[in-house]
Protein backbone atom coordinates (compact mmCIF):
# COMPACT_ATOMS: atom_id res chain seq x y z
CA UNK A 1 0.00 0.00 0.00
CA UNK A 2 1.43 3.47 -1.18
CA UNK A 3 2.55 5.48 1.64
CA UNK A 4 1.50 9.05 0.13
CA UNK A 5 0.73 12.26 1.64
CA UNK A 6 -1.37 14.62 -0.42
CA UNK A 7 -1.10 18.34 1.11
CA UNK A 8 -4.24 20.80 -0.25
CA UNK A 9 -3.58 24.18 -1.61
CA UNK A 10 -6.48 26.43 -2.43
CA UNK A 11 -7.02 27.99 -5.19
CA UNK A 12 -6.79 25.29 -7.45
CA UNK A 13 -10.17 25.27 -9.58
CA UNK A 14 -8.44 25.92 -12.84
CA UNK A 15 -10.36 23.95 -15.93
CA UNK A 16 -7.45 23.35 -17.86
CA UNK A 17 -5.52 21.38 -15.59
CA UNK A 18 -8.67 19.86 -13.25
CA UNK A 19 -8.77 17.21 -15.48
CA UNK A 20 -5.38 16.11 -14.68
CA UNK A 21 -5.42 16.09 -10.80
CA UNK A 22 -6.91 12.39 -10.89
CA UNK A 23 -5.36 10.62 -13.06
CA UNK A 24 -1.88 11.74 -11.96
CA UNK A 25 -2.38 10.85 -8.04
CA UNK A 26 -3.87 7.79 -9.43
CA UNK A 27 -0.64 7.07 -11.45
CA UNK A 28 1.65 8.35 -8.47
CA UNK A 29 0.04 5.55 -6.33
CA UNK A 30 -0.40 2.61 -8.70
CA UNK A 31 3.90 3.54 -9.32
CA UNK A 32 4.33 3.53 -5.88
CA UNK A 33 2.79 0.32 -4.89
CA UNK A 34 4.74 -1.32 -7.37
CA UNK A 35 7.80 -0.14 -6.39
CA UNK A 36 7.36 -1.26 -2.71
CA UNK A 37 6.22 -4.25 -3.52
CA UNK A 38 10.05 -4.63 -4.98
CA UNK A 39 12.80 -6.19 -2.62
CA UNK A 40 15.72 -3.91 -3.03
CA UNK A 41 19.27 -3.56 -0.76
CA UNK A 42 17.17 -0.72 1.45
CA UNK A 43 14.74 -3.76 3.06
CA UNK A 44 17.13 -6.72 2.70
CA UNK A 45 20.33 -5.00 4.18
CA UNK A 46 18.36 -2.21 6.54
CA UNK A 47 16.21 -2.55 9.40
CA UNK A 48 13.09 0.17 8.45
CA UNK A 49 11.17 1.83 10.96
CA UNK A 50 9.34 5.00 11.38
CA UNK A 51 10.15 7.90 13.43
CA UNK A 52 8.03 10.73 15.25
CA UNK A 53 10.97 12.79 16.09
CA UNK A 54 13.94 14.61 15.14
CA UNK A 55 16.82 11.92 15.11
CA UNK A 56 16.34 8.41 17.08
CA UNK A 57 18.82 7.66 19.72
CA UNK A 58 19.68 3.62 19.67
CA UNK A 59 21.69 2.17 23.07
CA UNK A 60 24.13 -1.04 22.47
CA UNK A 61 24.00 -3.26 25.26
CA UNK A 62 25.41 -7.06 26.06
CA UNK A 63 23.39 -9.70 27.71
CA UNK A 64 22.77 -11.09 30.83
CA UNK A 65 25.02 -13.49 32.27
CA UNK A 66 24.29 -16.87 32.67
CA UNK A 67 22.17 -18.07 35.41
CA UNK A 68 23.77 -18.79 38.67
CA UNK A 69 22.87 -21.90 41.26
CA UNK A 70 21.19 -21.56 43.95
CA UNK A 71 20.40 -23.21 47.53
CA UNK A 72 17.17 -24.28 48.49
CA UNK A 73 15.05 -21.47 49.93
CA UNK A 74 17.16 -18.66 48.42
CA UNK A 75 16.28 -15.96 45.85
CA UNK A 76 17.86 -15.25 42.45
CA UNK A 77 20.79 -13.19 41.98
CA UNK A 78 19.52 -9.71 40.88
CA UNK A 79 21.45 -9.70 37.56
CA UNK A 80 22.12 -5.94 35.11
CA UNK A 81 23.08 -5.84 31.41
CA UNK A 82 26.29 -3.81 30.78
CA UNK A 83 25.76 -0.98 28.61
CA UNK A 84 27.50 -0.18 25.51
CA UNK A 85 27.53 3.08 23.70
CA UNK A 86 24.46 5.14 22.36
CA UNK A 87 24.05 6.19 18.81
CA UNK A 88 21.70 9.17 17.60
CA UNK A 89 20.39 9.25 13.90
CA UNK A 90 19.54 12.62 12.35
CA UNK A 91 17.10 12.81 9.36
CA UNK A 92 17.79 14.12 6.85
CA UNK A 93 15.21 15.98 4.38
CA UNK A 94 14.58 15.64 0.51
CA UNK A 95 12.31 17.74 -1.93
CA UNK A 96 12.05 17.44 -5.98
CA UNK A 97 9.36 18.87 -8.14
CA UNK A 98 8.10 18.30 -11.35
CA UNK A 99 6.16 20.35 -13.90
CA UNK A 100 3.31 20.26 -16.62
CA UNK A 101 3.53 23.20 -18.67
CA UNK A 102 0.27 25.15 -20.11
CA UNK A 103 1.53 24.49 -23.59
CA UNK A 104 1.95 20.58 -22.72
CA UNK A 105 -1.35 20.85 -21.29
CA UNK A 106 -2.80 22.51 -24.40
CA UNK A 107 -1.95 19.74 -26.59
CA UNK A 108 -3.50 16.98 -24.63
CA UNK A 109 -7.09 17.53 -26.03
CA UNK A 110 -8.42 14.15 -25.12
CA UNK A 111 -6.90 12.15 -21.96
CA UNK A 112 -3.32 12.54 -20.81
CA UNK A 113 -0.63 12.44 -23.21
CA UNK A 114 3.31 9.98 -22.65
CA UNK A 115 4.50 12.60 -21.88
CA UNK A 116 2.42 13.99 -18.56
CA UNK A 117 2.04 9.67 -17.28
CA UNK A 118 5.83 9.92 -17.44
CA UNK A 119 6.72 12.96 -15.32
CA UNK A 120 4.72 11.15 -12.05
CA UNK A 121 6.12 7.51 -12.74
CA UNK A 122 9.51 9.38 -13.02
CA UNK A 123 8.84 11.68 -9.94
CA UNK A 124 8.26 8.36 -7.80
CA UNK A 125 11.16 5.90 -8.58
CA UNK A 126 13.20 9.01 -7.94
CA UNK A 127 12.09 9.13 -4.49
CA UNK A 128 12.09 5.11 -4.38
CA UNK A 129 15.64 5.27 -5.85
CA UNK A 130 17.18 8.22 -3.28
CA UNK A 131 16.29 6.27 -0.56
CA UNK A 132 17.72 3.07 -2.78
CA UNK A 133 21.22 5.09 -3.34
CA UNK A 134 21.42 6.67 0.57
CA UNK A 135 21.25 3.79 1.73
CA UNK A 136 23.60 1.85 -0.42
CA UNK A 137 26.46 4.36 -0.34
CA UNK A 138 26.19 4.53 3.55
CA UNK A 139 27.89 1.13 3.00
CA UNK A 140 29.92 1.76 0.26
CA UNK A 141 31.80 4.83 2.26
CA UNK A 142 31.43 3.06 5.53
CA UNK A 143 35.40 3.19 6.37
CA UNK A 144 35.08 6.92 6.29
CA UNK A 145 32.86 9.17 9.38
CA UNK A 146 31.03 10.45 7.24
CA UNK A 147 29.67 11.50 3.56
CA UNK A 148 27.36 14.19 1.41
CA UNK A 149 24.64 12.88 -0.44
CA UNK A 150 22.87 14.94 -3.01
CA UNK A 151 23.82 17.97 -0.41
CA UNK A 152 22.69 15.92 2.60
CA UNK A 153 25.35 15.56 5.16
CA UNK A 154 25.38 11.73 6.41
CA UNK A 155 26.87 10.75 9.88
CA UNK A 156 28.79 6.89 9.16
CA UNK A 157 30.27 6.63 12.56
CA UNK A 158 29.40 4.09 15.22
CA UNK A 159 28.73 4.37 18.56
CA UNK A 160 32.69 4.67 19.25
CA UNK A 161 32.79 7.66 17.04
CA UNK A 162 34.92 5.28 14.55
CA UNK A 163 33.79 4.63 11.20
CA UNK A 164 31.49 1.73 10.75
CA UNK A 165 34.50 -0.43 9.25
CA UNK A 166 37.56 -0.06 11.67
CA UNK A 167 40.50 -2.27 12.48
CA UNK A 168 40.33 -0.96 16.29
CA UNK A 169 36.52 -0.41 17.41
CA UNK A 170 36.97 0.17 21.46
CA UNK A 171 34.12 -1.18 24.14
CA UNK A 172 32.55 1.26 26.32
CA UNK A 173 33.05 -0.37 29.63
CA UNK A 174 36.48 -1.74 29.76
CA UNK A 175 39.58 -2.53 27.48
CA UNK A 176 40.81 -4.00 24.68
CA UNK A 177 39.95 -3.08 20.58
CA UNK A 178 38.62 -5.14 18.09
CA UNK A 179 38.45 -4.92 14.25
CA UNK A 180 35.56 -5.74 11.53
CA UNK A 181 37.82 -4.34 8.61
CA UNK A 182 40.95 -7.06 7.24
CA UNK A 183 43.03 -6.98 5.09
CA UNK A 184 44.61 -9.99 3.03
CA UNK A 185 48.09 -9.39 3.99
CA UNK A 186 49.96 -11.04 1.40
CA UNK A 187 50.68 -11.14 -2.11
CA UNK A 188 48.44 -14.43 -2.24
CA UNK A 189 45.36 -13.08 -4.76
CA UNK A 190 41.78 -14.55 -3.34
CA UNK A 191 40.85 -15.11 -6.90
CA UNK A 192 40.32 -18.86 -6.62
CA UNK A 193 37.76 -21.02 -5.10
CA UNK A 194 40.10 -22.41 -2.62
CA UNK A 195 40.94 -19.02 -1.20
CA UNK A 196 37.89 -17.34 -1.29
CA UNK A 197 36.11 -20.93 0.41
CA UNK A 198 39.07 -20.44 3.77
CA UNK A 199 38.55 -16.59 3.29
CA UNK A 200 34.93 -17.00 3.83
CA UNK A 201 35.51 -19.25 6.50
CA UNK A 202 38.33 -16.91 8.06
CA UNK A 203 35.37 -14.08 8.62
CA UNK A 204 33.00 -16.28 9.65
CA UNK A 205 35.00 -16.81 12.74
CA UNK A 206 35.96 -13.73 13.19
CA UNK A 207 32.67 -12.66 13.65
CA UNK A 208 31.32 -15.18 15.57
CA UNK A 209 34.50 -14.29 18.29
CA UNK A 210 33.49 -10.60 18.09
CA UNK A 211 32.44 -9.72 21.90
CA UNK A 212 29.85 -7.83 23.96
CA UNK A 213 30.47 -5.56 26.67
CA UNK A 214 30.48 -8.05 29.01
CA UNK A 215 33.37 -10.21 27.71
CA UNK A 216 31.13 -12.74 26.21
CA UNK A 217 31.74 -14.00 22.48
CA UNK A 218 28.01 -13.17 20.95
CA UNK A 219 28.16 -15.67 18.46
CA UNK A 220 26.84 -14.41 15.01
CA UNK A 221 27.57 -16.15 11.72
CA UNK A 222 27.41 -14.35 8.95
CA UNK A 223 24.97 -15.29 6.27
CA UNK A 224 24.98 -12.65 3.56
CA UNK A 225 28.25 -11.77 0.99
CA UNK A 226 28.26 -8.32 -0.27
CA UNK A 227 30.18 -8.25 -3.72
CA UNK A 228 31.01 -4.62 -6.10
CA UNK A 229 29.62 -3.88 -8.93
CA UNK A 230 32.60 -3.71 -10.92
CA UNK A 231 34.26 -7.23 -9.87
CA UNK A 232 32.98 -9.98 -12.31
CA UNK A 233 35.86 -12.45 -11.57
CA UNK A 234 35.19 -11.94 -8.34
CA UNK A 235 31.53 -12.14 -8.47
CA UNK A 236 31.46 -15.62 -10.26
CA UNK A 237 33.79 -17.46 -8.36
CA UNK A 238 31.93 -16.28 -4.86
CA UNK A 239 28.71 -17.72 -6.43
CA UNK A 240 30.78 -20.52 -7.94
CA UNK A 241 31.91 -21.44 -4.62
CA UNK A 242 28.82 -21.03 -2.12
CA UNK A 243 26.59 -22.73 -5.05
CA UNK A 244 28.49 -25.70 -5.25
CA UNK A 245 27.88 -28.91 -3.21
CA UNK A 246 31.20 -29.80 -3.67
CA UNK A 247 34.46 -27.86 -3.24
CA UNK A 248 34.83 -26.79 -6.83
CA UNK A 249 38.44 -27.32 -8.63
CA UNK A 250 39.04 -30.50 -6.63
CA UNK A 251 39.55 -33.96 -7.40
CA UNK A 252 38.95 -35.26 -4.39
CA UNK A 253 35.25 -34.79 -4.22
CA UNK A 254 35.64 -33.17 -0.97
CA UNK A 255 32.16 -31.59 0.67
CA UNK A 256 32.03 -27.53 0.40
CA UNK A 257 30.71 -26.61 3.98
CA UNK A 258 30.27 -22.55 2.43
CA UNK A 259 27.30 -24.45 0.13
CA UNK A 260 23.92 -23.04 0.87
CA UNK A 261 24.94 -20.78 3.81
CA UNK A 262 25.05 -17.48 1.85
CA UNK A 263 22.97 -15.03 0.03
CA UNK A 264 24.60 -12.56 -2.65
CA UNK A 265 24.27 -9.17 -2.75
CA UNK A 266 25.92 -7.27 -5.97
CA UNK A 267 25.91 -3.71 -4.63
CA UNK A 268 25.01 -1.02 -7.27
CA UNK A 269 27.30 1.64 -7.34
CA UNK A 270 30.11 0.44 -5.65
CA UNK A 271 33.03 0.24 -7.28
CA UNK A 272 36.72 -0.83 -5.92
CA UNK A 273 40.06 -0.92 -7.20
CA UNK A 274 40.90 -4.52 -5.55
CA UNK A 275 38.79 -7.39 -4.59
CA UNK A 276 36.62 -6.66 -1.47
CA UNK A 277 34.06 -8.35 0.15
CA UNK A 278 31.34 -7.27 3.05
CA UNK A 279 29.97 -10.05 4.67
CA UNK A 280 27.05 -9.50 7.33
CA UNK A 281 24.89 -11.36 9.68
CA UNK A 282 20.92 -10.49 9.20
CA UNK A 283 20.30 -12.14 12.48
CA UNK A 284 22.95 -9.54 14.57
CA UNK A 285 21.62 -6.77 11.74
CA UNK A 286 18.38 -7.35 13.20
CA UNK A 287 18.78 -8.13 17.16
CA UNK A 288 21.28 -5.06 17.44
CA UNK A 289 18.96 -2.95 15.08
CA UNK A 290 22.69 -1.96 13.35
CA UNK A 291 21.91 -0.72 9.86
CA UNK A 292 19.19 1.36 10.33
CA UNK A 293 16.55 3.76 7.89
CA UNK A 294 14.08 5.91 9.58
CA UNK A 295 11.01 6.99 7.66
CA UNK A 296 10.27 10.40 9.47
CA UNK A 297 7.99 11.97 6.57
CA UNK A 298 6.61 9.85 4.03
CA UNK A 299 6.68 11.25 0.58
CA UNK A 300 4.44 14.74 0.53
CA UNK A 301 3.17 15.72 -2.49
CA UNK A 302 1.54 19.44 -3.15
CA UNK A 303 0.26 20.93 -6.66
CA UNK A 304 -0.22 23.88 -7.72
CA UNK A 305 -0.74 26.39 -10.43
CA UNK A 306 1.65 29.15 -11.06
CA UNK A 307 -0.05 32.36 -12.30
CA UNK A 308 3.16 33.93 -13.40
CA UNK A 309 3.52 31.07 -15.79
CA UNK A 310 0.28 29.26 -16.31
CA UNK A 311 1.98 25.87 -15.37
CA UNK A 312 0.95 23.19 -12.97
CA UNK A 313 3.10 22.13 -10.45
CA UNK A 314 3.80 19.16 -8.80
CA UNK A 315 6.54 19.42 -5.00
CA UNK A 316 7.64 16.32 -3.05
CA UNK A 317 9.22 16.89 0.09
CA UNK A 318 10.33 13.75 2.33
CA UNK A 319 12.56 13.03 5.16
CA UNK A 320 14.49 10.34 6.38
CA UNK A 321 17.52 8.85 8.28
CA UNK A 322 20.43 6.34 7.78
CA UNK A 323 23.08 5.25 9.78
CA UNK A 324 24.79 2.70 12.13
CA UNK A 325 24.45 2.37 15.47
CA UNK A 326 26.45 -1.07 15.68
CA UNK A 327 29.45 -2.70 14.29
CA UNK A 328 29.03 -6.35 15.21
CA UNK A 329 27.38 -7.72 12.52
CA UNK A 330 29.06 -7.17 9.79
CA UNK A 331 32.87 -7.10 8.36
CA UNK A 332 35.13 -5.91 5.24
CA UNK A 333 37.74 -8.04 3.85
CA UNK A 334 40.09 -6.34 1.48
CA UNK A 335 42.40 -8.51 -0.68
CA UNK A 336 45.78 -6.61 -0.90
CA UNK A 337 48.82 -7.27 0.66
CA UNK A 338 48.78 -4.50 2.60
CA UNK A 339 46.17 -1.45 4.33
CA UNK A 340 46.79 0.04 7.07
CA UNK A 341 43.44 1.23 7.81
CA UNK A 342 42.45 -2.63 8.43
CA UNK A 343 43.46 -5.44 10.41
CA UNK A 344 45.61 -8.94 8.71
CA UNK A 345 43.08 -11.52 8.63
CA UNK A 346 45.67 -13.77 10.00
CA UNK A 347 46.80 -12.53 12.79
Amino acid sequence: MASIIYSKLEGKNDPMFGKFEHPIKALIESESNYMEKQKNVLSFLFNVEKSNRYAETVISEGDFRPFQATKEGQGAENDSIDPGYQKTIEHIAFMKEFTITREMADDSKIGISADIKNKPKKFVRSYYLTQKQIAEQALINATSTGFTYNKGKVDLTVGDGKALFHKAHTFANRSGTQANYFVNGSATSMLSATTIESTLALLANRMRNFKDEGGNNMGYVPDVIIIPANRPALESLVKKVVGSERTIGSGNNDINVQYGQWSIVVLDGWETTSDKIMVMSREANENLQANMFYNRVNLDIRSWIDDHTRNYIWNGYCRFGVGFTNWKHIALFDDAASNSAAEAINS
